[in-house]
């Protein structure tokens, strides 16, 4: 019996087209992942902020594209009675009215130091009533000046310094804080651009006093709705879930949150 060999020479057959298929390995996808990043952050480096959220868009979903971006879906919006939510477990003091514990009892041991500073300083250098008028004068006349100047500035500059260099209490809470506006925002499609921690370094990179700590957005679009005087309520509620995304970690870490006054007065 004889065997019959047949041979096809695929490239005179124009009907039959072969697709190639690549799978990508973790380690391909994760250095993709980070050259998207790493060009985001170019981009945002550069002041373009629409470019840099095309590019995360265009990648949405992809092998490659940025994980979970705008995958958190809100649940529908409902008003809760106080009484609601206390039997769910939720102390609306706690959440809803911070107060800054931590560096108002570091801005009193200031006050009491500077007091017996003064005390002693009386006693070793032996200050006469007119040198200790004239001293106080003068310390009077710079918190007046920061004070209208700078709106108290310069000494929340250096209360929240004083409270980073000596409170890991007050240093870990507002890690924490930035970190929920940020990972709220990611999740819910708002691109964050850029945080700070502290005073000081706000001052450096913003030239701004009077700023704790924040987290700035790739927020554009909003900005645009408000010009138009046209703000979509699926907008209005994004911004919503950030701004109290702050003292919503605080409270779940810590049980009670000490900042974050302002981002409720804002919303």
């Amino acid at each position: 019996m004889g065997t019959s060999v047949c041979f096809l020479n695929l490239s005179s057959c124009p009907r039959l087209r072969l697709s190639t298929f690549r799978i990508l390995s973790s380690a391909e996808i994760g250095v993709s992942r980070r050259q998207v990043l790493e060009q985001v952050d170019r981009e945002l480096s550069k002041g373009d902020e629409r470019a840099a959220l095309s590019l995360v868009k265009d990648l949405q979903g992809k092998p490659g594209g940025l994980r979970c971006f705008a995958a958190a879906r809100q649940v529908p919006q409902r008003l809760y009675t106080l009484d609601e939510l206390r039997l769910n477990g939720i102390e609306t003091a706690s959440l809803l009215s911070p107060v800054d514990s931590t560096l108002g009892s570091i801005e009193r041991n200031l006050q009491l130091a500077a007091i017996l500073g003064g005390v002693a300083a009386w006693n070793v250098f032996s200050f006469n009533p007119q040198q200790i008028l004239f001293i106080s004068l003068g310390f009077l006349f710079l918190w007046t000046l920061d004070l209208v100047s700078f709106n108290g500035g310069i000494g929340s500059l250096v209360l929240d310094t004083i409270g980073h260099t000596f409170s890991q209490k007050y240093h870990n809470r507002v890690i924490q804080h930035e970190a929920g506006h940020f990972l709220i925002a990611y999740l819910v499609g708002i691109l964050p651009r850029g945080y700070t921690l502290t005073s000081l370094e706000a001052l450096k990179k913003e030239g701004s006093l009077n700023i704790q700590a924040g987290t700035a957005f790739v927020d554009f679009e909003f900005l645009e709705e408000v010009n138009a005087g046209k703000v979509s309520a699926t907008t209005l509620n994004r911004f919503s879930c950030i701004a109290l995304a702050g003292v919503a970690t605080e409270y779940l870490l810590f049980g009670y949150a000490e900042g974050g006054l302002a981002d409720i007065n804002k919303k």
